[in-house]
């Protein structure tokens, strides 16, 4: 039977693919899904984040990113040509 990228058993088959989808679905067997918790944990970072850096620069820093991207953001918008 192959391995899964985490080391988790997985059918060689699609039908063997089939029951086992079947046996989660009913029940019978429990899924170990290890990727959801990590998304999880790295969504609660990010949502403080931005917060926690904002806090931590000067204003003028600040001031310099958001010239920046504003920058950016208009060299992308030039008419075609």
């Amino acid at each position: 039977m192959p391995k899964g990228p985490q080391g988790q058993k997985r059918p060689a088959d699609v039908i063997g693919n089939a029951v086992h989808v079947m046996r989660i679905a009913t029940g019978e067997i429990e899924e170990n899904n290890r990727a959801s918790e990590g998304k999880e944990y790295t969504r609660k970072g990010g949502l403080k984040g931005g917060k926690a850096r904002a806090a931590s620069m000067t204003p003028e820093r600040r001031a310099e990113i958001a010239k920046k991207a504003a920058k950016t953001r208009w060299n992308k918008s030039t008419p075609l040509k």
